[in-house]
């Protein structure tokens, strides 16, 4: 269900704060496969939240943050989506699902039908919730939003639908993202309470080698902080890009990366197969 091309679609006015209430804020959802992960290659529907309490600059769901658009879909409706498709795996997604109150009682409706759930989250909030798998992405300095990395430039101007830009986007250029971005992107406390009360994998986008001394650092923090052991294969490094030209440029030293330092390489294999199409 291409929700994010709905004619009832609209532009969320605070993208990056909380929703409550019974529905959520739907930018799309689809049947696929999981690209990345500990269970890429398996059949899931994607439930595509809107709104981002962050501003990666490569974010590969630039209609989820930087321009958010969406449907408001009740709960009633997105189960009813859910059960039309063949697939036992849920994957909620945005953006960052764990912003709204509803995702809870949506996690708590699907564990009650006996579904498997994955969370992707950035790993800054942490919610009482049914989770199977949460797949943690904590976000590095790199994903800092800079005047030299501005996130429009990588959006084709005919994927906008011809939209005039959000608030959001407009502010990039005066730095108010990138200060918000920078001052929020690690919280230690809902790291250390996301892995110690789920199952779950951490899951770092990585450019090259100049990443790898935070990623070192940031889970020496996570491990002293947090009650649970995190083995090295807890830990997936998963190369930035989100088309296949992209991904051609750094998945090989990713993968050199993850040998080296023991951890595990996730593909991004929605990209290899579909790009950057939208619904993948």
């Amino acid at each position: 269900m291409p929700v994010s091309n709905s004619t009832d679609r609209e532009m969320s006015a605070e993208p990056d704060t909380e929703s409550t209430g019974e529905g959520l804020p739907i930018n799309e959802l689809f049947y696929s496969l999981q690209g990345e992960g500990t269970l890429a290659g398996v059949p899931s529907i994607f439930i595509r939240t809107s709104g981002c309490n962050l501003r990666c600059w490569f974010c590969d769901s630039y209609h989820t943050s930087w321009e958010p658009t969406h449907a408001w879909m009740d709960l009633d409706a997105i189960l009813d989506e859910i059960e039309s498709h063949d697939a036992d795996h849920i994957v909620l997604t945005g953006g960052e699902p764990l912003l709204h109150d509803a995702s809870v009682a949506l996690l708590e409706e699907l564990d009650e039908r006996g579904y498997h759930t994955t969370v992707e989250t950035n790993g800054t909030i942490h919610r009482d919730a049914p989770i199977d798998l949460a797949s943690i992405s904590p976000k590095l300095a790199s994903s800092t939003p800079t005047p030299e990395r501005d996130p429009r430039s990588e959006v084709p101007a005919e994927s906008r639908n011809g939209e005039p830009q959000s608030q959001g986007a407009a502010n990039q250029g005066d730095g108010e993202w990138e200060q918000r971005h920078e001052a929020n992107r690690i919280d230690m406390a809902a790291l250390a309470a996301l892995v110690e009360d789920y199952t779950f994998q951490l899951k770092f986008v990585v450019t090259d080698a100049d990443d790898m001394p935070e990623i070192l650092d940031l889970l020496a923090d996570l491990r002293e902080a947090a009650d649970v052991p995190i083995r090295d294969d807890d830990v997936l490094l998963m190369p930035e890009g989100a088309t296949r030209d992209r991904l051609a440029e750094t998945r090989t030293r990713v993968a050199d990366l993850a040998m080296e330092h023991g951890f595990r390489y996730t593909p991004r294999l929605h990209v290899d197969l579909w790009n950057d199409a939208p619904e993948t």
